[in-house]
């Protein structure tokens, strides 16, 4: 049977990010730095490939950033677009943040953005 993994452009998408993050991300923290990007499972003519079950590792790595969390960073298009359907809704940004933080433990297998995605196609019901 044939294993699959994702690139670059898989992690980016996972993530909701562009793929230059995610290239950005491997490029500034590098093996053996003091918080270095997760290591691909493969790598096959120069292009890394994940395992499609570590995308919460990354997205935990990421979430752990120095700089990232109170004030730290610009929220991702997911969170961005999420913040701003919650809003319409009636929350505040704390609530809002609150609320997916709620969702993010209640549904640990689901990346941020695909909680975004579906708490947003709830709101529109």
């Amino acid at each position: 049977m044939t294993e699959r993994y994702l690139g670059v452009l898989g992690v980016a998408e996972a993530l909701g990010v562009s793929r230059h993050a995610v290239h950005k991300w491997r490029t500034r923290h590098p093996g053996g730095s003091e918080h270095p990007f997760p290591e691909p499972d493969v790598e096959v003519d120069g292009a890394p490939g994940w395992r499609a079950d570590r995308v919460r590792e990354i997205v935990r790595w990421r979430e752990s950033l120095p700089g990232r969390g109170a004030g730290g960073g610009r929220p991702t298009a997911a969170r961005q677009e999420y913040l701003k359907a919650a809003m319409a809704r009636g929350l505040d940004r704390d609530e809002a943040l609150r609320a997916l933080a709620t969702f993010q433990a209640e549904f640990p297998q689901m990346t941020e953005p695909e909680l975004c995605a579906w708490l947003i196609e709830k709101f529109r019901r």
